[in-house]
């Protein structure tokens, strides 16, 4: 019989109770070990019944019970403590008050997903996970900031297989009032709402739920299925429907999220964000709200706003894949950005060519979420050195004249959130001989050292049969739902070892991860799996997005092969990977296989959860590994980049992976001392953890967004704040610079110093003569680039000298000069050229403007 209804109803604690129930919608109790336990001993089968959820287990619990705890003096002890931990936690100075001032006061975090805990589901992969630990991190740290988000009624998907292998979705309806979650409420108790302008006169307004993520208040927008009319089901699903669908969403995000942080603020007496962070272009619409309130309520004009929003917001770009960019019909967004409520003050024409592709083999037909993002904040990045890298190629169609090393993207590496992803019984170990610093000031990792092999052994050892154990269970119940009987599934007993070598791979399903890359050559896998004196076992999973047919083949393929009687106590494919499975999955593998399309990797964190438990990584060189790897902590698959052909690339690599697996990883992991100990193992293990340890943890992480983008976007943001002038005065240079640029050029070049035969240490002295039009010498900045070149005279590694302006000529033309000191032997060159220049830029590069010699004449002497 189905109910017409559904709702949960929260339970009322006996007063000596009530911080429990402040623990259990404070999500630090996700990576609190001491709460956690604490929720255990309420009742230790409801916790595992309840998916280790404290609001399900406090919902669960029978009166009696909770009357039987009210009246436990050591229980109650322990809940004071914890209670008087938490507040601490909250109200403590930590890292961030240390600093000094020009920090900013609040930051806005805008992210499509969040991935904090399996009981919050509000998240699909990678780009949530990040979201996530970045919260997480940012209130472990005291960093002032506030996460955005929606709240998906049905979240991701629930994945399961069908006898025959093929990816299954269900999407469980979620009760909000089930969820650690509260309602933003007005003074009298209703809720609070944004509305959001849709045309036709209709209105999207969605509810705030606010999730406590440790010091960070997340706030989640829901749309309010009574209130918002065509916008009723905007919040259903996690990258839902299609692109009008994923329109509204963004727009929502977008636009509602910055008015949900205007209503917290105004509601809590929390400041106001002074740094905008957008975690890929979903958010991107953010920036026209920021815009449409400085225009219509501050009485600015359009380039001054942009001027102000743009100068306290990052952008990070999280993919180096085109598809994975959201990419709208220009008349989509012309249609939604028609509401009087979104453009009242923000013209059509101005949203649309902030996300216009205008550059060489750019659709002009498509509005591109990145393309906006990037040109409304003035600080971007991507996730890692060489995404970094292939950013700034990927997006150099932006800044035209400029090699793609000078495109204003910098780079910092992604990081992971030690507490969330390290096994408890990691962090015993590393208790014994290290501390808290290992994690938050990342310091004192050489106490690994400190730890003697068997103990690193041993650890390592008990987590694998931990998760042997999670593996048979998980797998068990993935076969009765493909209509297995129990009678016949006794040979799931025997899956897995705990004392084989266990290499895990797991992570969603796009072409360019390359799930099925191992089945290359199944037989030569079956002869790694089935060795007889070092077998390895392999367990492996993943989603593929409900639309992608092409990831849904590559599952069954593995599936299938993993179905084989031969080979399945070896292999295994687990279903609906997640949050819960993953944390003892990092711990209990030994080595963590990763074999993307390089360079399609933007970072790629769960080796470096892997690496946080003692795993070793074997994986392509692409994301975070081609920056960290130095052949002693782990593996690099060699690529075959360049061979046009996938198929033969795909051979080739696979081949690769073999050889390794069978020459390099499996006898180092079963080549035992007379202990019964894998030495030289165990030593990669240490210097995994020294090498690693500092580098991946989401504190670094942070502590970089910090000092490197937030801090420097809030000190420019303030200084165009003081009283506008200054955002107005640049918004008026940048008019004039372009408009009066196609009149600058570089009319002659001469150079001394220098004979036939330069020498180390001699100086090249040069003066550049050049036309500036209607712009006068402090507008621009005349430098001299110079280097190695190589056969083709292209410089290589450049470095540049900026040249101080001598002389005035007639109007317009000025002769600027400075000296280069020759400090590297080889081949040299130089040309020169001419940036805008402005104290409140970035870099020359912003506006994407510069002058380069044509047929100039070049005399030396």
């Amino acid at each position: 019989m189905r109910a017409i209804r559904r709702f949960t109803v929260r339970p009322v604690l006996p007063e000596p109770l009530r911080p429990l129930g402040e623990l259990a919608h404070n999500l630090r109790w996700s990576w609190h070990l001491e709460s956690q336990d604490l929720f255990v001993d309420v009742d230790a089968d409801l916790w595992e019944a309840s998916g280790h959820d404290p609001v399900q287990l406090l919902g669960a619990v029978s009166s009696a019970r909770l009357d039987q705890l009210a009246a436990d003096r050591r229980f109650l002890r322990r809940l004071d403590l914890a209670s008087a931990d938490l507040d601490e936690y909250l109200t403590g100075d930590r890292w961030y008050q240390s600093l000094p001032g020009g920090k900013p006061e609040q930051i806005a975090y805008f992210s499509p997903e969040f991935g904090i805990t399996s009981v919050l589901p509000q998240y699909s992969g990678g780009l949530g996970i990040l979201a996530g630990d970045h919260l997480k991190t940012a209130s472990d740290l005291g960093v002032p900031m506030i996460g955005v988000g929606l709240l998906y009624r049905q979240g991701y998907f629930v994945q399961s297989l069908s006898k025959e292998g093929w990816q299954q979705e269900r999407y469980p309806v979620l009760d909000p009032d089930g969820l650690p979650l509260t309602l933003l409420r007005e003074a009298d108790g209703s809720p609070a709402t944004v509305t959001v302008g849709l045309p036709g006169e209709h209105n999207l307004v969605g509810r705030i739920w606010v999730a406590q993520v440790g010091r960070v208040p997340l706030l989640l927008l829901e749309s309010d299925e009574e209130a918002s009319g065509a916008g009723r089901d905007v919040t259903d699903r996690l990258y839902g429907g299609g692109g009008e669908h994923r329109v509204l969403q963004e727009m929502l995000l977008g636009i509602g999220g910055v008015r949900a942080l205007r209503t917290y603020a105004r509601l809590t007496g929390t400041p106001d964000p002074e740094v905008f962070h957008t975690n890929e272009g979903h958010a991107g619409f953010l920036g026209l709200e920021r815009i449409r309130e400085l225009t219509a309520e501050r009485e600015l004009d359009f380039d001054t706003a942009l001027e102000l929003s743009r100068a306290g917001t990052v952008f990070t770009t999280h993919t180096p894949v085109p598809a994975g960019i959201d990419r709208f019909p220009r008349e989509l967004i012309e249609q939604y950005f028609g509401a009087d409520d979104v453009t009242k003050a923000v013209p059509v024409d101005r949203i649309l060519g902030l996300g216009a592709e205008t550059y060489e083999g750019g659709d002009p037909g498509v509005f591109n979420m990145a393309v906006m993002g990037l040109r409304l904040a003035q600080r971007a990045n991507g996730v890692s050195r060489l995404h970094g890298v292939v950013s700034r190629d990927m997006f150099s169609g932006l800044w035209p004249g400029f090699e793609a090393p000078e495109v204003p993207i910098t780079s910092i590496t992604n990081g992971v959130h030690a507490p969330t992803w390290v096994a408890r019984e990691v962090f015993e170990l590393g208790a014994r001989e290290g501390s808290e610093e290992l994690i938050e000031q990342a310091r004192g990792w050489d106490a690994v050292d400190r730890i003697s092999s068997r103990a690193i052994w041993d650890t390592k050892r008990a987590l694998r049969r931990k998760f042997v154990e999670d593996v048979r269970t998980r797998l068990r119940e993935s076969w009765l739902n493909r209509g297995g009987t129990p009678a016949e599934l006794g040979w799931i007993d025997n899956v897995l070892d705990h004392d084989v070598l266990t290499v895990g791979f797991a992570r969603r399903v796009p072409s360019y991860k390359r799930l099925t890359l191992m089945l290359r050559d199944p037989e030569r896998l079956k002869s790694l799996l089935l060795d007889p004196e070092r077998p390895i076992q392999l367990v492996i999973a993943g989603k593929a997005h409900p639309a992608d047919d092409g990831g849904k083949r590559l599952i069954q393929d593995m599936v299938r092969f993993a179905d084989d009687p031969a080979v399945r106590h070896r292999i295994v494919f687990l279903p609906n990977y997640d949050i819960s499975m993953a944390q003892p999955m990092y711990p209990g593998c030994d080595v963590w296989l990763n074999n993307p399309l390089r360079p399609y990797e933007a970072c790629g964190t769960s080796g470096m959860k892997a690496a946080l438990n003692g795993g070793l990584n074997l994986s392509i060189r692409d994301g975070w590994w081609d920056e960290w790897c130095d052949g002693n902590n782990g593996w690099a698959i060699p690529s075959a980049e360049g061979v046009e052909d996938p198929d033969r690339r795909d051979d080739l690599e696979a081949a690769a992976l073999y050889d390794l697996i069978e020459n390099e990883v499996a006898p180092r992991f079963y080549d035992s001392d007379a202990d019964g100990l894998p030495i030289r193992w165990i030593e990669m293990v240490r210097h995994t953890l020294k090498s690693l340890g500092p580098k991946v943890l989401a504190s670094r992480m942070v502590r970089d967004y910090v000092q490197q983008l937030y801090t420097p976007a809030a000190v420019t943001s303030r200084a165009l704040n003081d009283n506008f002038t200054g955002a107005t005065d640049l918004a008026h240079w940048k008019q004039r610079v372009r408009e009066a640029w196609p009149s600058v050029r570089v009319d002659h070049v001469e150079s001394s110093g220098v004979g036939d035969s330069p020498e180390i240490g001699d100086t090249l002295s040069v003066a550049v003569y050049t036309s500036l039009g209607a712009l006068s010498p402090p507008d621009v900045d005349v430098q001299v680039v110079y280097g190695l070149v190589d056969t083709g005279d292209q410089l290589a590694e450049s470095e540049t000298v900026s040249l101080d302006h001598t002389d005035s000529y007639e109007a317009g033309r000025h002769r600027f000069a400075g000296r280069v000191d020759l400090t590297r032997n080889g081949p040299f060159g130089y040309t020169v050229r001419v940036l805008p220049r402005h104290e409140l830029l970035t870099s020359g590069s912003e506006l994407g403007l510069v002058s380069w010699p044509t047929q100039v004449d070049d005399s030396h002497g």
